[in-house]
């Protein structure tokens, strides 16, 4: 990566705070850009595995929790969330003037002295005590029992630790109204970057197969669009991995082909030749439809959340909305047919670049250093 950042974050004395470090997906993508434009931060987090992530995370100083020392957390530190808490007051607090925290779950509560302003970028308040309960306790009626005060303590936790953050930075307007509701606060909204000059058109000519990126687990809600294929027998080819595949397998028919997980570059490729993106779930933002709108694919989407920041129904997709076969079939062939002017989509998804993203973090930072504390 070599992008340009603003002359001031040079002379900044920053310290980054992440969840967990365990792979590289949107939110390291991310604390990457963060990590590059300040070379010097620490890293606090409550687990890390460094093989996992970059090189440009992994030359950082990562500062983890106790938790990083239980035997094997890294395949089970989702299960430890009653302990984040407790955890997160052992990470000695950052120093600097400024903690930017980039979080989906517990990291904004990270304590700090008091000359430090707290900036977090949030992906969306605490995920599984707020919102998707059913995709990630399922419907054992024991089990929802056991997590049902344990998610209730957890939920008042995290909104009383929300005082500790100067200013939120929300990642679209649908979670900008998440933190309102749920935190009392307000927050600024800087979409998450899409790398743009990685994801490009091509001139490749268009094949007859439709595609979904994703990865495999209930609330992505593949399995619609694997059931839509199917019936309609029509094809689809699903790049991903995760808990739901086996079954996801099950319900498919054989126009519904499952590529398993594919580099960067393939799902460029992929991008490239396929007629348009499937999104069939809700996201707090998505950013697999702005990398296909930048290789000019359209995209067909369930028209509710970040989503619908991104795509432009009738000009960059189209937008359904009921979560049916018959709503996101009946979607999907209507995009069949329309003239899609490719640039047109690739210029929308230059709104979500990199540099876009640099620039309104600056705007942020800024605006937090200049203003009181809000504890």
């Amino acid at each position: 990566m070599n992008h340009e950042y603003p002359e001031s974050w040079k002379n900044r004395s920053v310290s980054l705070g992440h969840d967990w470090l365990t792979g590289m997906r949107g939110g390291e993508k991310v604390l990457e850009l963060l990590c590059e434009g300040f070379p010097d931060a620490r890293i606090h987090t409550l687990v890390a595995n460094p093989s996992a992530v970059s090189d440009t995370i992994r030359r950082h100083r990562i500062q983890p929790s106790w938790l990083n020392a239980l035997p094997g957390v890294h395949k089970y530190y989702r299960f430890c969330l009653p302990l984040f808490p407790a955890a997160l007051r052992t990470i000695p607090r950052p120093k600097g003037e400024l903690l930017i925290t980039t979080s989906h779950c517990a990291i904004k509560a990270l304590r700090h002295g008091s000359s430090t302003r707290h900036l977090c970028y949030c992906f969306t308040p605490m995920r599984y005590a707020w919102t998707f309960h059913d995709e990630y306790l399922g419907q054992r009626s024991f089990k929802r029992a056991i997590a049902r005060p344990v998610l209730s303590a957890m939920r008042k936790w995290d909104r009383r630790t929300a005082k500790r953050v100067d200013l939120f930075v929300a990642i679209s307007h649908h979670v900008r109204r998440r933190i309102d509701i749920y935190y009392g606060r307000k927050a600024e909204v800087v979409y998450p970057p899409a790398d743009t000059d990685f994801y490009t058109p091509s001139g490749t000519p268009r094949e007859d197969f439709d595609l979904v990126v994703s990865a495999l687990v209930p609330y992505k809600k593949v399995d619609l669009a694997v059931r839509a294929y199917t019936m309609a027998r029509q094809s689809l080819k699903v790049v991903g991995v995760g808990t739901e595949l086996r079954r996801l397998q099950s319900q498919a028919g054989p126009t519904v082909e499952f590529l398993g997980w594919q580099s960067d570059e393939a799902i460029r490729d992929l991008y490239r030749r396929c007629r348009q993106l499937i999104f069939p779930g809700e996201e707090d933002f998505g950013i697999v439809p702005v990398e296909a709108m930048a290789c000019g694919t359209p995209v067909i989407a369930f028209d509710r959340g970040g989503v619908t920041e991104t795509v432009v129904d009738r000009e960059t997709g189209i937008l359904f909305r009921e979560q049916s076969e018959e709503a996101l079939m009946g979607a999907a062939r209507a995009g069949w047919s329309v003239p899609w002017d490719h640039d047109r989509i690739r210029r929308r998804a230059d709104m979500f670049s990199i540099p876009q993203f640099i620039d309104g973090m600056n705007r942020c930072i800024e605006q937090v250093l200049a203003s009181s504390p809000e504890t």
